[in-house]
């Protein structure tokens, strides 16, 4: 049977995954650092599979991995690295400490999972590792310049494995969505003017549809929505002077 664990799981595009992949009948492993809602989720579930974690302990992270793959001999369909966290605003204006923490769970602890997931994945067939992406990994994005650069980076590290990989039957995605309702966005006390221009147009649900067909039809790179779908591939034909000129009115005052 097919198994899956998902980071970030507890709410917003990981628990709408979970409800999915759980829906279709596939084993579900849940971690998150959010606990009572990780509870909540897991009960809601059946029972599924969850462990409280933090994506960059990489100690803690190692034995989550083995403790769910235990159940699963040794094997691991799907790594689904979904955990994150945003900041919206001028970049002077926020921490270095909030940029720091934005880049080591977006890239670090995705880093962390992958790496010591790598045996598990080896050992299945058709094994794949799904990364949160981004649209603002297309071009840095002025207001949320250290989470654009961690998608940027999420962009790299993908592109790399998924040609490293397949050496070892793994093949390894990102899922690129505009802005997704989800509290992560919600909770932002700054509107980007980008945001504002190209409006939420995409729920939780959305994405998680997104990721059953990754699961089911690998792309390196699978941008979502219409709208951005159009950037993306525009952007791949045309010089990169014309992307710059359209984030630069995106994100105009």
């Amino acid at each position: 049977m097919d198994n899956i664990l998902i980071t970030g799981a507890a709410s917003g595009i990981g628990a709408a995954t979970a409800r999915l992949f759980h829906a279709k009948g596939w084993k579900v492993g849940l971690v998150d650092v959010n606990e009572p809602a990780l509870v909540a989720l897991a009960a809601e579930l059946n029972g599924a599979w969850h462990a409280q974690l933090d994506v960059t302990d990489v100690d803690d992270v190692q034995r989550v991995l083995a403790a769910f793959t235990a159940l699963h001999g040794g094997q691991l369909r799907l790594l689904f690295n979904c955990a994150g966290i945003l900041r919206f605003g001028l970049f002077e204006q926020i921490t270095q400490a909030e940029h720091a923490a934005i880049l080591n769970i977006n890239v670090l602890g995705l880093l962390n999972m992958t790496h010591a997931a790598f045996p598990y994945l080896k050992a299945t067939p058709g094994a794949q590792v799904i990364n949160m992406g981004s649209a603002s990994g297309l071009y840095g994005t002025p207001h949320m310049a250290s989470y654009s650069a961690s998608k940027l980076a999420v962009r790299g590290l993908t592109e790399a494995l998924d040609l490293e990989w397949r050496a070892h039957g793994i093949r390894v995605g990102d899922l690129m969505p505009p802005f997704v309702r989800t509290p992560m966005v919600s909770s932002q006390h700054f509107e980007p003017p980008a945001l504002r221009r190209l409006g939420v147009n995409l729920q939780a649900s959305d994405v998680a549809a997104a990721c059953w067909q990754q699961a089911h039809g690998p792309a390196v790179h699978r941008a979502i929505s219409l709208q951005f779908k159009l950037l993306y591939w525009a952007g791949q034909v045309s010089p990169a002077f014309v992307t710059r000129w359209i984030m630069g009115f995106l994100s105009r005052p």
